[in-house]
């Protein structure tokens, strides 16, 4: 009876190590499981930032980082900007890195505009606020609190119909008008798919030269086309080609689209660019 008594606890020790490795490993697997479910999502900017302040030299102006989209946290970092008297042509003011910058007697005549680069653990972004009016010098009054271009300046190009991407300034910003497919709803059998992406900005206008993505999501149904500039028309017309992971399951009822349009040798998370997610019906009964 000794023996048998002595031969279990010998037994339920062997098992111990093997039970807390067991337990050790399903923390790892749940733990990893967790971080792989977590959306990454990069910041993007919703609204531009603005600068508050009188643009007058020794005036503080303070940057306001505008809204942005993305995982949180998210932090902020500035650049202060001196630009022409139009808003063009600017380069960052060495060392002017926080909130606010008061405006030096050598900025007389320029404008000034901020850089905000928001971060978080999936990437960053950055945007550009809109110019301050044009320098004055120290003593001189105004009647305004916030320093950013007239409404004017909306950084639309002249004219109602079709304009060019090269003409494209913020902060006027690029649209997704409309997404369309062929076929307009996908089946079982579906080997490609079509693609059509009308882009226009912001002042309503068409916009030819703008670059179009798209890619499926989840990934791997759909390969994933060349980017295309919009035509005359303002459309961009993408292929792609069913991959095996089409269909996801045989209860998918939509196939999830990531379109984004941007203006050739900008930054793709800023700059006039626009994102859209968008879906197409999927009936694998046909």
């Amino acid at each position: 009876m000794r023996r048998m008594v002595r031969s279990h606890a010998l037994l339920s020790g062997r098992r111990a190590p093997v039970v807390v490795a067991v337990l050790v490993a399903l923390v790892v697997v749940g733990v990893a499981i967790g971080a792989s479910s977590r959306g990454a999502v990069a910041p993007t900017n919703e609204t531009l930032p603005t600068i508050k302040g009188d643009a007058i030299v020794g005036s503080e102006l303070t940057a306001n980082p505008g809204t942005w989209n993305g995982s949180s946290p998210i932090s902020f970092q500035y650049q202060w900007l001196i630009c022409g008297s139009k808003g063009e042509a600017c380069s960052n003011i060495s060392g002017q890195t926080k909130k606010s910058f008061t405006v030096r007697s050598g900025d007389e005549g320029n404008t000034i505009r901020v850089k905000v680069i928001a971060g978080n653990h999936d990437g960053s972004g950055n945007a550009q606020s809109d110019a301050t009016a044009a320098v004055k010098a120290s003593g001189t009054t105004t009647t305004g609190t916030t320093t950013t271009t007239p409404s004017t300046s909306t950084g639309c190009p002249p004219g109602k119909g079709t304009i060019s991407i090269a003409d494209m300034k913020l902060p006027a910003r690029l649209l997704i008008d409309s997404v369309s497919s062929t076929p307009s709803t996908l089946g079982r059998g579906t080997q490609a798919v079509d693609v059509h992406v009308l882009v226009k900005n912001t002042c309503g206008q068409i916009v030819t030269g703008a670059i179009v993505y798209v890619t499926a999501t989840p990934y791997n149904q759909f390969d994933i086309p060349p980017e295309v500039p919009t035509n005359s028309q303002g459309t961009a017309n993408l292929r792609m080609t069913r991959l095996v992971g089409y269909p996801v399951s045989n209860k998918q009822q939509l196939l999830a689209l990531f379109v984004r349009a941007r203006k050739d040798g900008e930054d793709l998370l800023a700059g006039v660019s626009v994102r859209r997610l968008v879906s197409v019906p999927v009936n694998l009964n046909q």
